[in-house]
């Protein structure tokens, strides 16, 4: 169904209407693990309306948009708030950003409407308060492994940012600090007890994401070139075959419904 014009009004909210026309209530803060209740699924790297539409339709939760210019998944502001504005209801949206400076920060997310901030660089527990405090928005904070030792940065996390992701250390030399299609070893964060909800990112396709979720235990994980057909150019395809992988009958009942 075609989108209809949006007013002023609608969107002061966060800049999406819902059925009725009228703005959506403010949402809950999250702020314990989610132990039970849906399989999250998150597609990073937005960057067409199709994308928005094959992530809404296969039941994805959230939809991420780049601002990192290194990447071929990066947007301007101008595209990304006309994306924003166009993701439906019950899908929430996520601004990535690698060590942003306030004035990027500032610029985005006044034209940019969106529910969380991804830090997805090497910001400390002092700049990531202070990013929640400056924006006002939940903040995922990316934490990157490549073996043991980087399980510390977890609980320093845990601490202070609203939901944790975890996601393979790139490769030297690799100049992206995320969606290069590496996994990490899942085993190191297996039987983990948590004290904040946590997504599971990193090199995960449809192949492999049912053997991730049972090793870690995950309820919420992101993927981005698993569901591409060259980088940056999401596949509405490869989006809906990720997306019936994470429900198989073994944890369904705790998930989605296929």
């Amino acid at each position: 169904m075609p989108a209809r014009a949006i007013t002023s009004a609608e969107t002061a909210h966060d800049g999406r209407i819902n059925e009725s026309g009228s703005a959506p209530p403010a949402r809950p803060t999250v702020n314990a693990p989610l132990a039970a209740g849906p399989f999250r699924v998150k597609i990073c790297g937005i960057g067409k309306t199709e994308d928005i539409r094959a992530a809404a339709d296969s039941g994805a939760h959230y939809v991420g948009f780049v601002f990192y210019p290194p990447s071929p998944r990066s947007l301007g502001i101008d595209r990304a708030a006309t994306l924003a504005a166009a993701v439906p209801e019950g899908v929430e949206r996520v601004a990535l950003f690698v060590d942003p400076e306030d004035e990027l920060l500032d610029a985005v997310l006044t034209r940019v409407a969106v529910e969380h901030i991804q830090l997805h660089g090497s910001e400390t527990p002092s700049r990531g308060i202070e990013i929640r405090r400056r924006t006002g928005k939940r903040v995922i904070k990316a934490v990157r492994f490549r073996n043991r030792d980087s399980l510390s940065a977890i609980g320093e996390a845990e601490e202070w940012a609203d939901q944790v992701l975890c996601d393979a250390l790139p490769a030297s030399g690799e100049p992206l600090p995320g969606g290069n299609g590496i996994p990490f070893d899942w085993r190191l964060i297996q039987g983990r007890e948590w004290t904040r909800p946590w997504l599971l990112a990193g090199g995960l396709t449809a192949e492999n994401v049912d053997e991730a979720v049972r090793l870690t235990g995950a309820r919420q994980v992101d993927v981005s070139s698993g569901v591409e057909s060259l980088p940056g150019q999401k596949d509405p395809e490869r989006i809906a075959a990720f997306l019936r992988a994470t429900i198989p009958s073994s944890y369904a009942p705790h998930g989605r419904t296929p």
